[in-house]
């Protein structure tokens, strides 16, 4: 499981070193095996491969001659990157995929349970602060399995 944020730092050749309390999970995980690709939001996911392949595989199984499914395929699948975490646990980002994510050298790693995101962190500071003064929590329209959720 990964949760929480970390306000990390890319080197100036593009890699990321992966936080200490997450490297021996990837490893047991997928011996370090991780796919990276982009988010409509304008975000990286990095995912632990063998949860990307069961993506993947639903992504592929969508029909061809809808236009949205190959939307989704075009841009997950299309942009999507398999890398290995290094020995000192680092990861090399693909330039195409820093520039999409507009990341330079302060990053967020944000933790979704099954994957990351990996934000500027500039980006993801605005992003948060703009949906916490957008959102009235006491409004939401929850769905109903939500609605006994005590935090």
């Amino acid at each position: 499981m990964f949760r929480g944020i970390s306000s990390l730092n890319l080197d100036a050749k593009g890699r990321l070193a992966i936080p200490t309390k997450y490297r021996e999970q990837l490893v047991a995980a997928c011996s370090a095996e991780l796919v990276i690709t982009v988010d409509k939001d304008h975000c990286l996911l990095i995912y632990p491969k063998p949860t990307w392949l069961e993506i993947e595989e639903k992504l592929r199984s969508l029909p061809s001659f809808d236009e949205t499914a190959r939307f989704l395929q075009r841009l997950y699948i299309g942009n999507a990157h398999e890398i290995d975490m290094d020995s000192q646990g680092r990861i090399l980002l693909p330039q195409e995929l820093r520039r999409f994510a507009d990341l330079n050298k302060k990053v967020a790693l944000v933790g979704q349970i099954n994957k990351f995101e990996l934000w500027d962190e500039t980006a993801w500071n605005s992003r948060q602060e703009a949906q916490l003064a957008k959102v009235d929590i006491n409004k939401l329209d929850l769905p109903e399995e939500f609605k006994s959720l005590s935090i």
